[in-house]
């Protein structure tokens, strides 16, 4: 149990995916005007990370490592997560159609979200078991969904903030990214 905890703690904190690894951060900084769509956004990286992990977990044990095909990883990996996402997309589309149009371009981009295929990636290479991998995933991508709820309320919140022209837009929010990273990185403490 205690494996698990630090696994949480590690993955959502510490290794966050965005803040420690930088990997998705084009639907990060895009997604992050409005509260809604983050939301929307998180809900659907913590749906395709946890099952396109559970699923490569999958293929890499029983097809390409038994086959001697691990070289092929990346390409599999790639098809499994664009599957996924079509899925989403065409949920969401039918489903829920405000936010398939809130997302907008977002949608599509999970599919080359680096979040995704890192996630999946860095379960084989920890040689995880199926449970853990699918624990792992899902801690990452909820790590994912808080830094970017956290990024949107301080994006919102600079709206409004009086701040030099020169800064507005991209250039404060990779600033309040690499200052959220800081924070976060603090937490560095509570593994070892």
């Amino acid at each position: 149990m205690s494996e698990y905890l630090l696994l949480l703690v590690s993955a959502v904190f510490v290794n966050n995916i965005i803040l420690a690894r930088y990997l998705g951060n084009c639907p990060f900084l895009g997604v992050s005007n409005r509260l809604d769509t983050a939301v929307g956004m998180s809900m659907a990286v913590v749906f395709v990370i946890t099952l396109a992990s559970a699923a490569t977990w999958i293929v890499q044990t029983y097809v390409l490592t038994p086959f001697d095909l691990e070289y092929l990883q990346t390409i599999a990996f790639i098809l499994i997560i664009a599957t996924l996402v079509q899925l989403v997309e065409m949920f969401l589309q039918k489903s829920i159609p405000t936010l398939y149009r809130a997302l907008g371009i977002f949608l599509p981009l999970i599919t080359t979200n680096c979040a995704v295929l890192g996630v999946a990636v860095l379960a084989i290479q920890n040689e995880y078991g199926f449970v853990k991998t699918i624990f792992f995933a899902f801690v990452s991508s909820v790590g994912y969904g808080l830094a970017l709820i956290l990024l949107t309320g301080i994006r919102e919140r600079l709206n409004v903030a009086p701040i030099p022209v020169h800064l507005k837009g991209t250039s404060i929010g990779l600033i309040t990214v690499g200052l959220l990273a800081l924070a976060f990185l603090g937490f560095a403490g509570m593994v070892h």
